[in-house]
Formats: C-alpha cells, sequence, structure tokens
C-alpha cells in the first residue's frame, strides 16, 4: 500500500483492496485510515524510510549469512540447543559465540548461571543471607536469555511455561523471566556437557510433584478457617 501511494495512488478503496491476511477483514477502518492528504514530498519520505528499510534487511541477510558460516562446527551444539523452548537459531548462536561452546570450562552449571548474570545473588551480614537480586554477568547473553524466557512464557503445554505463570503471579513477571532464564541456561550446560536432547517435564510438572496428602490438609485448613466441619474420605 505504501508503495503504490508513492507511485501516485491515492484512492483509499483501491489502496485498501491491497490488504493481505488478517488486515483484510479491516478493509472499511483502513478506508477511512487512508483517506487524507498525501503529497509528493511525503512520497520522497516514505522511499527514504522503505530504502532504508530494505537496506537494514540486506545487512542482515549478511551478517546473518557470516554467522552461518563461522559457527558451522558447532552445528551439532546448535540443533540440541534449538530443542529448549523459546531457543531459536539466534538464540542457540549468541549462546555459542559468549560461552564457545565448551562447557568444560564450566564446571558445574551454577557457575555457568553466575556467569551470564542468571543466577540470585545474596548479601550476608551477621551471618544472615539476604537475597539481593541477580548478579552482575555477560549482559549480551543475559539479554537475550531474558528474550527467550519471555517467548518460553508464552509457550503451552511445557514446564518453562508453567514455571513462569506459577512464579509471575506470586513474584511478578521480571523475577519469573529471570528464574525461567536461569532454567535454561541449567539446561543448556546440561545438553552440551552430556550431548542428550532437552528432555521436556511437561506442564503437569509442579502438579505431579505436589504431595496430595500435603494439599489436602492445606485445604482442610483453608476450609475450617472458614467455619466448616472436614471430614475426607479416599474415593
Amino acid at each position: 500500500m505504501v508503495e503504490a501511494m508513492i507511485a501516485g495512488e491515492r484512492d483509499p478503496a483501491v489502496l485498501a483492496e491491497m490488504s493481505r491476511s488478517r488486515m483484510r477483514a479491516k478493509k472499511g477502518q483502513l478506508v477511512e485510515a487512508l483517506a487524507g492528504r498525501f503529497s509528493e514530498h511525503h512520497g520522497v519520505v516514505a522511499r527514504q524510510i522503505l530504502d532504508h528499510i530494505a537496506f537494514l534487511d540486506a545487512s542482515i541477510a549478511t551478517l546473518s549469512a557470516e554467522i552461518a558460516e563461522r559457527v558451522r562446527p558447532f552445528q551439532p551444539a546448535i540443533e540440541l540447543l534449538c530443542g529448549i523452548p523459546g531457543w531459536g537459531r539466534g538464540m542457540a548462536e549468541v549462546f555459542i559465540a559468549e560461552t564457545g561452546g565448551d562447557m568444560a570450562v564450566f564446571p558445574t552449571a551454577g557457575q555457568l548461571a553466575a556467569w551470564s548474570g542468571m543466577a540470585p545473588g545474596s548479601h550476608e551480614s551477621a551471618g544472615k543471607r539476604r537475597p539481593a537480586g541477580v548478579q552482575h554477568g555477560n549482559r549480551w547473553l543475559g539479554r537475550v536469555l531474558i528474550e527467550a524466557a519471555r517467548a518460553a512464557a508464552r509457550t503451552k503445554n511445557t514446564y518453562l511455561g508453567a514455571q513462569y505463570r506459577r512464579l509471575a503471579a506470586r513474584r511478578g513477571a521480571n523475577k519469573a523471566s529471570v528464574a525461567v532464564a536461569h532454567s535454561m541456561i541449567v539446561s543448556a550446560w546440561h545438553i552440551l556437557r552430556t550431548g542428550e536432547i532437552y528432555r521436556e517435564l511437561g506442564a503437569d510438572y509442579y502438579a505431579r510433584r505436589d504431595d496430595p496428602e500435603r494439599q489436602a490438609r492445606r485445604l482442610t485448613r483453608q476450609l475450617e478457617n472458614l467455619g466448616y466441619t472436614v471430614s475426607l474420605t479416599a474415593a
């Protein structure tokens, strides 16, 4: 539509007909939005913007091809890492670029998490330890880990998605994202150390782990606090 406007088309109905996919259901609104004044100097500016976007797309494609060539020796590792929910090839490539792909330099998953900035810090005073947010770490890896965590939060039927929703309800979205990112970095360490594929625990992991008897006692106490007398009979 923008290209047609630059070329001289001004009829809102004609422009709206160029809409695609879900936008076609809003052609009436598009006609209203496209009715206005679009002068030649607007076309000049729009042409510059589109050309700049095309230049950036071409630059990204060139760099992506170069990155793909550089990480070719790590292709098996990248394929394994892409099995983690929320991880795509770009996330796996950043992980390889920042860590070197060799988990032998990180004796434990906890050390890798701390190095990436995805491990909780703490302050100790008078023998007492208090949480102090996350530690400072590799900011490039940390940024993409948080992005991947937020992507995993939107997944269905996954452990990471369930972990995010469980924590976000109690501690907020930001802390939940960091916790999911921590789980991801720990999984990545184990995957590359063992060569095994990512094992999905399932969205019902927490429900399966909960002790039924303890849960029954908790629910009984809640009902008793509301003034009820509770008698439980096993089904």
